[in-house]
């Protein structure tokens, strides 16, 4: 199944502790349905002192989240997706949202 966001995607929490909140997709984790947004779900780590760092540390860091509470961004509002099929077979992300095309998903066949 087509993934509605992709990393490098500006996007916004639609649900959640985080809701309303924008950032950069870090990554996607497409066996687990999440994603990790840049500045968002922070969560505090306790980390155990070690040779390396010696008094230990509280390390904060983003935690993932569920794909279906983040949209991605259009004109500075949240936006669905589709994903119509060119003529030419090409396969392309627009938002529904003013039909922006956010990008390309797969390139025009070719005839063999």
């Amino acid at each position: 199944m087509p993934r509605h966001v992709r990393t490098g995607d500006l996007v916004i929490v639609t649900a959640g502790e985080s809701r309303g909140m924008t950032g950069k997709v870090l990554r996607v984790l497409p066996d687990r349905d999440r994603v990790v947004v840049q500045g968002v779900n922070l969560r505090k780590r306790h980390t155990k002192p070690t040779q390396a760092n010696p008094q230990g540390a509280i390390v904060e860091r983003e935690e993932p989240l569920h794909i279906s509470n983040v949209s991605p961004l259009v004109d500075g509002k949240p936006s669905r997706v589709r994903f119509p099929t060119k003529p030419d077979g090409a396969k392309a992300r627009v938002a529904v949202r003013g039909g922006k095309e956010l990008n390309i998903v797969r390139g025009p066949k070719t005839k063999a």
